[in-house]
């Protein structure tokens, strides 16, 4: 197969975590052809939706990582499939990029994830499709109605719509220190829309990643725990990554969201599960592939690129 990866800048992949990359080697490994670009090397010309794209090389050093062939416009009903793993923040930019792919579909190319759903499943807001499966939470700009669910809930977290990495996350305990300044500034003085949640104490035990390929649990999960004084485990963050068995809770989450997702065109989902209650799904780029291979042996990228040769 031509696979191509939408992916950002190649040279800042630290290819020992990189889950792009984990990709990238299975895939060569079976005999595809791998190729590489960026939204902003898409056009639409004539109609066309095209990319000027680099044919890659992997060179099986840890650095100085692949050898890129010059780039050429290619269109993208050319590939097998292309792959779409630009990391957030999901801007303009993004969803244009998404409207591009779409166009791109309907001129014959295969993109996964499906770019209508990547543009329908904010990661923050998706949860709100499952509330079986989610701690209380409210999203609103309205600085009453974050105030109220302060007093109920007494200890809360704050985090705006289109963060990654643990981004603008902020913990509200019960004495409610800097809640107006912390709520002024998420909500741009009432402008922008946040999410707040009832803190989850679990936290401390990990924000457990559960990945979902082709509608399938991967096994395992990788606890991101928060580290210090620390109360995010984004990876990003500080926190360590701890492989782990799926617990009957996790499972039960996942089964009951993998076939949905999967049948909306998520190919590769990433669950965030905090204690017992989902708090996102990641459908943009979500990674922790060679952390759970490294600690389990479980090959998550082999999983997957099965079910992109499936898919195809």
């Amino acid at each position: 197969m031509k696979i191509a990866f939408i992916a950002d800048p190649l040279d800042g992949f630290k290819t020992y975590k990189d889950t792009t990359f984990a990709m990238m080697a299975e895939a060569v490994s079976r005999g595809h052809q791998i190729f590489a670009f960026e939204p902003r090397d898409m056009a639409v010309a004539g109609g066309a939706v095209t990319a000027n794209v680099a044919q890659l090389t992997l060179t099986g050093e840890p650095d100085d990582w692949y050898r890129a062939a010059p780039r050429r416009a290619q269109s993208l009903a050319e590939f097998d499939v292309v792959v779409m793993r630009k990391d957030p923040p999901f801007d303009m930019e993004y969803v244009y990029a998404t409207y591009l792919l779409q166009l791109a579909e309907n001129q014959g190319a295969c993109i996964v994830n499906k770019p209508a759903a990547i543009r329908d499943h904010n990661e923050k807001l998706a949860i709100l499709q499952f509330p079986q499966y989610t701690t209380p939470t409210l999203v609103t700009s309205d600085e009453q109605r974050l105030r109220a669910f302060h007093a109920e809930h007494r200890d809360i977290i704050l985090k705006p719509l289109d963060g990654m990495g643990g981004t603008g996350v902020f913990r509200i305990k019960d004495d409610a220190m800097n809640l107006g300044v912390i709520i002024e500034t998420l909500t741009a003085n009432g402008r922008q829309t946040i999410m707040a949640q009832r803190y989850i104490p679990e936290i401390v035990k990990g924000d457990k990643r559960i990945l979902l390929i082709g509608g399938v649990a991967v096994p395992h999960s990788l606890a991101r725990i928060p580290q210090g004084t620390e109360v995010r485990g984004n990876l990003a963050a500080g926190g360590v990554g701890v492989a782990q068995p799926l617990s009957e809770r996790d499972l039960e989450i996942a089964n009951g969201i993998a076939p949905i997702l999967a049948a909306r065109g998520l190919l590769l989902v990433g669950l965030d599960v905090i204690g017992d209650c989902m708090t996102e799904i990641n459908v943009t780029s979500p990674t922790c592939f060679q952390e759970i291979r490294q600690q389990t042996g479980f090959n998550v990228a082999a999983m997957f690129v099965d079910a992109l040769e499936k898919s195809v």
